[in-house]
């Protein structure tokens, strides 16, 4: 009698266990690259790299910089509303950024910066790395930043 039961219960387990993995395949979104182009449209010819590529729910945007007159300040801002363009043009927002990156032409820009990053990401900001790099930002910007969002 009691090998009956626990033959029963087994059963019984393995089935639902079954039945939980089947739902959690059918939630999965599918792995798939996708690359989100400004304005949806893919250009005539091949570029150097992809500004933003989402693979699954995960949305890798490259870094932006400044390339124009201005301080710190002026940069900063310029590449926080182009990162949250090209998050929003994705499916995403400031708020799902989970990573941020961000390379300082001069760290005694660093408190400039810090003034202008304050409160864009809401009230749980992504972790953050920040360097000086060596040698320069191309395109002489001031600051470059690249994130990590989920969409």
């Amino acid at each position: 009698m009691k090998t009956s039961n626990r033959r029963g219960f087994m059963k019984a387990g393995v089935a639902a266990a079954a039945a939980g993995a089947g739902a959690a395949k059918a939630q999965q979104l599918p792995l798939k690259k996708v690359v989100h182009y400004r304005n949806g449209k893919k250009p005539d010819k091949t570029p150097l790299f992809s500004g933003a590529v989402s693979y699954g729910n995960l949305l890798f945007i490259a870094g932006i910089g400044a390339h124009f007159e201005g301080d710190i300040k002026a940069h900063t801002k310029h590449v926080l509303d182009q990162i949250e363009e090209t998050l929003k043009n994705a499916g995403s927002s400031m708020e799902k950024v989970l990573q941020c990156r961000v390379f300082l032409n001069d760290l005694n820009d660093y408190k400039g910066m810090n003034e202008m990053f304050q409160g864009r990401f809401g009230d749980e900001p992504p972790v953050r790395t920040t360097i000086a790099a060596a040698g320069g930002i191309p395109g002489n910007s001031k600051v470059e930043i690249d994130v990590v969002a989920y969409i």
